[in-house]
Order: C-alpha cells, then sequence, then structure tokens
C-alpha cells in the first residue's frame, strides 16, 4: 500500500511531456535542438525544443511548470509521435536532488549484493545526468564492453558481470575507487564534478559513431576535458591494427593497411561520408519516386526572347506600387502561368485513382520550390489565381523568406495544383522537373542569357531564356500541354499581353 502511494505520488510530480503530432499525420518527428537543460526552470508556454518533421521544422512550447528532471534523447535523434522526451518536476524540486528513487532503497538487497558500496555512487551519477532510475539500467550494461583498455579503478561497476571474478578479490581498494570511477564514464581524466553520465562528444562527433556502428562509451577520448573527437571515433573503428601480437607478418602489415585507409586523407577530407535520409528529404525523396512511377511524365520545351519582360522589371521596381515589395523575373513568369491556366483551365486538375475521377479545380494553389538547408521544399500560395501583381509580389517575397528561415508550416506546403521551380538561379538552362504528387504540372524557369537573336529581321543580342513543363499525361494532353506552354512563352516574349488576356 505504501508502494503504491509512493509511486502515485512521484507520478503526480514527474511529468512526462510527449512527442505531439506536429504534421497532421506523421507518425515521427527529428529533434534539432534542445533550448533548456536538465536543472532548467521552464513555464507552461515555454519553448524547450525545435524538432522537424518530414514537412517542416516546428518549436514545441510545453504545457506546464517545473524543473527539467531528465531529457530523454540527444539533439539528432528521431523519435515517434507519443514517446515522452522530457520529464519535468512539477513539485519544483531541483533535478539532482531527485528523491524519487532512492525512497525504495529499504528493498535495495534484490539488487546484486556482491557490491552494495558500489550502487549507491552510480545511481547518483545518473540521477544527475539522466534523472529517474530506469534511464541509467538501458545504459549500465554498456559499461561491460569498455574491453579496450581495462582500467581496475572503473571495472567493479555493478553491471559489468563480466569482470566480477575478478575484481572481486580487491575489497579494500573499492570503498576510494566509486567517486573517481564515476567521472571516468564521462571523463577519463576524473577530477571536477561530473555533471552528465553519457560521454562527451559534439553532434557531427555523435553521428560520425552512430554511422561506423561505434558505441561512445567504448571510445577513449582524447580531447579537451574528456572530449571524444572525430579521431578517436576513426580509431575505434580500425581494432585489427590493436593486435599486432596475435598476427602473422602477413597479416599485420594488411591491419596496417586497413588502419591507415581509416585515416582521414589529406586536407581534412574523407573518402567516404554516409548522411542518414530524414526528414524533409526523406519524404521528399519518397514523393518523387511515388511520382515518378504513378503519374505518366511528358516534358515539353520552348526557347524565346524574354528581352521586354526583363524591361518591365525594372521599371516595376521603380513604381511606387512596388514600394518594398521584392520585383524579380519569377513574378511575372508566375503571372504569365496563372493567366495561360485562366486561358485553359482544364490542365487545373488532378487524378482521382480511388474513383477513376478527373477533378479540375476553379483555384489556383500556386507552389514554389525552395531549396533549404535542410532539403528541397514547396510550400504554395493560396488562391493565387484571385491576386493581383503586388498582392502576388508580396506572397512570393514572404513565402520564399519564410522558408528559407526554416518556418514554412506544414499546412503551407499542402493542397498545391501547380508548382514553378526556378532553375536558372543556379545557372542552369532547364531540365524535366517531376511533378509534385497529387499536382497536374511544373513549370521550370531556366536562366535567362544575352545570346544572338533574329529580332527585326537582324541578328542581334537579346535575353533569352528556356521554359519547360511537364505534365500529367493522364490529364494533359500533348494538344493541351503545348497551348499551355505557347501561352506562358508568349505572355513573356510580350508582356502587354498581360493586360489583353488578363
Amino acid at each position: 500500500m505504501t508502494i503504491m502511494a509512493v509511486s502515485s505520488e512521484r507520478a503526480q510530480r514527474f511529468r512526462e511531456f510527449r512527442m505531439p503530432d506536429v504534421g497532421e499525420g506523421l507518425t515521427e518527428a527529428e529533434i534539432l535542438k534542445w533550448y533548456v537543460g536538465v536543472g532548467d526552470a521552464v513555464s507552461d508556454g515555454q519553448v524547450v525544443c525545435e524538432v522537424e518533421t518530414a514537412k517542416a521544422a516546428v518549436e514545441l512550447p510545453i504545457p506546464f511548470d517545473g524543473v527539467v528532471s531528465e531529457i530523454r534523447f540527444e539533439e539528432g535523434t528521431t523519435v515517434d509521435v507519443g514517446t515522452p522526451i522530457i520529464v519535468v518536476d512539477a513539485g519544483g524540486g531541483q533535478a539532482g536532488a531527485e528523491p524519487g528513487p532512492e525512497a525504495p532503497e529499504p528493498g535495495a538487497p534484490e539488487a546484486p549484493a556482491p557490491e552494495p558500496a558500489a550502487e549507491q555512487p552510480t545511481r547518483t551519477a545518473v540521477l544527475v545526468g539522466y534523472g529517474v532510475a530506469p534511464s541509467a539500467t538501458t545504459r549500465r550494461p554498456r559499461k561491460a564492453q569498455v574491453e579496450p583498455e581495462p582500467q581496475p579503478q572503473v571495472q567493479p561497476q555493478p553491471r559489468a558481470q563480466p569482470r566480477a571474478q575478478p575484481r572481486a578479490q580487491e575489497p579494500p581498494v573499492q570503498p576510494a575507487v566509486p567517486a573517481p570511477a564515476q567521472p571516468a564514464e564521462g571523463s577519463p581524466q576524473g577530477g571536477g564534478p561530473v555533471v552528465y553520465s553519457r560521454p562527451l562528444a559534439k553532434p557531427p562527433v555523435r553521428k560520425l559513431a552512430k554511422e561506423l556502428g561505434i558505441d561512445l562509451a567504448t571510445v577513449v577520448p582524447t580531447g579537451p576535458n574528456g572530449v571524444v573527437t572525430r579521431e578517436d571515433i576513426r580509431a575505434a573503428a580500425a581494432p585489427p591494427a590493436r593486435l599486432p601480437s596475435t598476427e602473422g607478418p602477413a597479416e599485420a602489415a594488411e591491419a596496417t593497411e586497413a588502419a591507415q585507409a581509416a585515416e582521414p586523407v589529406p586536407h581534412g577530407r574523407e573518402r567516404e561520408v554516409r548522411v542518414p535520409v530524414k526528414g524533409v528529404r526523406k519524404a521528399t525523396a519518397q514523393a518523387m519516386v511515388t511520382s515518378a512511377f504513378t503519374a505518366p511524365h511528358v516534358t515539353e520545351f520552348v526557347t524565346f526572347d524574354i528581352t521586354r519582360t526583363m524591361k518591365l522589371v525594372q521599371e516595376l521596381k521603380t513604381d511606387p506600387a512596388f514600394t518594398g515589395l521584392r520585383v524579380s523575373p519569377l513574378l511575372l513568369v508566375a503571372k504569365a502561368l496563372l493567366v495561360a491556366i485562366r486561358r485553359n483551365p482544364e490542365v487545373n486538375a488532378a487524378w482521382d485513382e480511388a474513383n477513376q475521377e478527373i477533378v479540375r479545380k476553379s483555384y489556383v494553389n500556386l507552389g514554389i520550390a525552395a531549396a533549404t538547408p535542410r532539403g528541397l521544399i514547396v510550400p504554395n500560395i493560396k488562391d493565387a489565381q484571385d491576386k493581383t501583381l503586388p498582392e502576388l509580389a508580396a506572397a512570393l517575397g514572404e513565402l520564399v523568406t519564410t522558408a528559407r528561415e526554416g518556418r514554412t508550416s506544414p499546412a503551407a506546403m499542402q493542397g498545391g495544383t501547380v508548382t514553378i521551380t526556378n532553375v536558372g538561379v543556379f545557372g542552369v538552362d532547364t531540365g524535366t522537373p517531376i511533378l509534385n504528387p497529387g499536382e497536374s504540372a511544373i513549370l521550370a524557369f531556366g536562366a535567362v542569357k544575352l545570346q544572338p537573336w533574329v529580332h527585326k529581321g537582324k541578328v542581334k543580342p537579346r535575353q533569352v531564356t528556356t521554359l519547360a513543363l511537364s505534365f500529367d499525361h493522364r490529364l494533359v494532353d500533348g494538344e493541351l500541354g503545348s497551348k499551355v506552354l505557347g501561352d506562358i512563352a508568349a505572355l513573356l516574349e510580350q508582356p502587354k499581353r498581360l493586360l489583353t488576356w488578363a
């Protein structure tokens, strides 16, 4: 009865914050950055971390007050929705003085009896680093794997079963060992107080260890203050070179060559780097594969003189109606596409596979492909067909800025109908773009270059560009696609048509 009461009281005091569904049905998210640490006070509504779903980066506010008792996952970890990621002491106690796990100490004889003296310092260190005792039970078995450099003062841990017999003969030494032995887990130098029980390493080093399958607890750190470096990880990844005494001359030479191959190449470059596919890049890859092998793609191209449009862009930049707005060729390309869709509304549709129907849409959610550090995303401008040119410029500027800052919401990337990708900013003439899933067409805008062109019967230097239109051949046949692409080119070649055709 007493145990149940203590458990209930603890559950009310220590509250778990679970990974929420921030992406409308997505099942996982990657923790990008923690804004708080163990021992920090938090309040209701305070942002504690930033996570990335397959659609966008989102900041998570915590829904209650207290002191951070435990952080369950490190930065860069992908966590399933519904999994507790942080524990808060709602009673306001200090994270390092958490009494919960110590309450059942009268029942401690159930733990391994040979070394009761080592149990107390080990549990205290885990409380400082991770809060509650259950986290310690999942991490302790790793200590048994630290075999490359056996250290008598470190090995008599309560869970290090393979070392139990040899260390049982040293009882006089154990009372003095536990205090320096625990810091050895986070810092081999021992000296000062240790706050974290996990090995110290920067996020890129942790990723490298994960890619190579190296347990950081087994790596001997050589960096300042006991920090694990890249060189430590690579050294741990080449064990054959550490056993020359058991090899013949030929085997020793092979082991040496393998160790040299594992060393970094000159100038700090690595021969191979493996990057986990997750978040936005994973979602983009899956979407592109689905689109490429579901919708039958057709791509058409047109090259034309865009000189007049480029002159119009310069004039609009000085127009009072566009004060404070960014005017670029992409703005007029977007307007030309919207006018072409108005003249050919059948192109703005979607394919309903379940009902075997074509769904024609009277609205245009214009997607703009944006390259970000996390990968390619395609937010869209809702009801773009109803916007004036200044309104379209404002919406386009806000969309691009928000995407580059990583603040695009999942809702902004849903419901697109057609897309524009501006490959010209990279100096590319054109390409064959892949449709965004569920959309009918995508327009690639190539680089604008000064080229010799026949103008009014004479060869003159003119600004020339190439457009490429990919479309779903289930929805758009060759005639319709050609009309749309031809209209866009005609509008940009003679921009005054934007007035007469609109």
